[in-house]
């Protein structure tokens, strides 16, 4: 496990079951921590088929920068032909992606166990409901 500063909250990820990389996200992802997430981030997905998991679940605030974030890493993981999942149990995360037109681009989970359940991926559509 690793822990890494960006700005105003740690980052740390773990290797976790069947080879997903889990990154647990803390405070807020701003402006002022997108760049230094997002380079973080493209480290961590630029091999082949990256299986990555955001946590967001302990992340107080995110703005515009930060969706944009969100967005960046699920095209990296897409063109690699990878999976990523997001775990948030926040209804206005939840919200704001449906605000923002984004509830069906990615695959949304509210617990981290049921994420890491393994099998293969649903489709962005399914795993958001709820």
């Amino acid at each position: 496990m690793t822990d890494n500063r960006t700005g105003s909250g740690p980052l740390h990820t773990a290797r976790v079951r069947g080879g997903a990389t889990v990154v647990t996200l803390h405070g807020e992802i701003d402006l002022l921590t997108a760049t230094p997430l997002s380079s973080r981030l493209d480290v961590l997905t630029a091999g082949p088929r990256p299986d990555l998991v955001l946590d967001l679940r302990t992340v107080d605030f995110i703005d515009c920068a930060g969706l944009g974030v969100l967005c960046r890493v699920r095209n990296r993981v897409q063109a690699r032909d990878g999976r990523l999942r997001l775990v948030t149990d926040s209804i206005g995360f939840r919200r704001l992606l449906r605000a923002t037109g984004l509830t069906d681009v990615f695959e949304v989970h509210s617990r981290l166990p049921e994420c890491l359940g393994g099998g293969t991926p649903p489709g962005p559509r399914a795993a958001s409901a709820g």
